[in-house]
């Protein structure tokens, strides 16, 4: 057959596909919605989150954490596979989540360069402070969207009015929604209330304590105020803060105050490079604090500064303080 028939062949064949209304264009949507995978269970998910609103089609995959608080959050609920790297320490990882935390790569000792963090690739950023994104070094939410990652910080930043165990549950909740594991968090969160609920029965009827919290400072007192979770797990732990009235997670209180407030127990925030010992020193040698009953009597508790942060940690950290203030009641 010559190639002349050959193609008439052809074009005879061809004509009866195109008769009854013309061919459906294979790119059509009605074929790409028939052929698109389904989405995960829990998706597409939107969060309003410090102002910023994010939908998650899928779960992210390549995360880095700025802070430990937040890295501490991911491996509580099993996402160390997400990570591909982690920043800032404040102190030692909890030991539940130290095997999981070795295979995280540690991108820097304190927050990366925009370089060193885009360089890890990540589709999701998690701050637990503001100055995980300072826009002064690039790292801001709009800059790092712009460059295609989402971003979560911490709600303690920007909670309404006092920070307290619900958000806790909420920033757990909404953490393993944007991840699919969703189950996970309301286990936790259920672990989590039978505690703070366990330590509150052990304290019924006990009158609370009045606490300075002393995070550091000498010409004024850097503490704990009433907008913080700090603030609450001291209630919850028994006590009382003293500057529950300043209206911060942390402020400057002066010596004057701390010596009219007459706290009874001094709460020692423990971290960076000055002791525990040298901060207790500190006020047992000062003598304008001679006559404040925590410091006559040297009653102070200890806490880890990743204790006092809004996280898994605390209602592990409600326990440990209560027992600290009232040893006769709490476990």
């Amino acid at each position: 057959m010559s190639p002349a028939l050959s193609a008439i062949s052809a074009l005879l064949v061809l004509l009866p596909l195109t008769g009854c209304g013309g061919p459906t264009a294979p790119d059509s949507a009605a074929t790409r919605d028939k052929n698109a995978a389904p989405a995960a269970p829990g998706f597409p998910y939107t969060v309003t989150n410090c102002g910023v609103t994010t939908t998650y089609q899928a779960p992210p995959k390549r995360v880095v954490t700025m802070n430990q608080h937040v890295t501490e959050i991911m491996l509580a609920l099993g996402l160390e596979k997400s990570l591909v790297g982690t920043a800032w320490l404040d102190d030692r990882i909890l030991p539940a989540y130290e095997k999981a935390y070795k295979s995280v790569p540690v991108l820097a000792e304190e927050y990366p360069s925009k370089e060193k963090l885009l360089a890890a690739a990540p589709d999701f950023v998690y701050g637990g402070y503001a100055s995980a994104f300072d826009a002064k070094e690039g790292r801001s939410r709009d800059d790092l969207k712009a460059a295609g990652i989402n971003t979560r910080l911490n709600l303690e930043n920007c909670t309404d009015g006092r920070t307290t165990m619900e958000d806790v549950y909420r920033e757990v909740e909404e953490t393993g929604r944007i991840f699919g594991v969703l189950e996970r968090a309301k286990r936790w969160i259920a672990e989590a209330r039978a505690t703070v609920a366990s330590t509150a029965g052990e304290l019924k009827g006990v009158r609370p304590v009045s606490v300075f919290v002393y995070d550091s400072g000498d010409r004024t007192a850097f503490t704990a105020g009433g907008k913080g979770i700090g603030n609450e797990l001291i209630r919850l732990a028994g006590g009382r803060n003293v500057f529950a009235d300043l209206d911060k997670s942390f402020g400057d209180a002066t010596w004057e105050q701390v010596v009219a407030r007459r706290p009874e127990t001094v709460v020692v925030y423990d971290y960076g490079s000055t002791t525990v010992a040298q901060k207790e020193k500190r006020l047992l040698d000062d003598p304008a604090l001679k006559d404040v009953p925590a410091v006559k009597n040297r009653s102070f508790a200890v806490m880890p500064l990743s204790d006092v942060v809004l996280g898994v940690r605390a209602p592990g950290a409600i326990e440990r303080l209560a027992t600290q203030l009232h040893p006769a009641s709490a476990r």
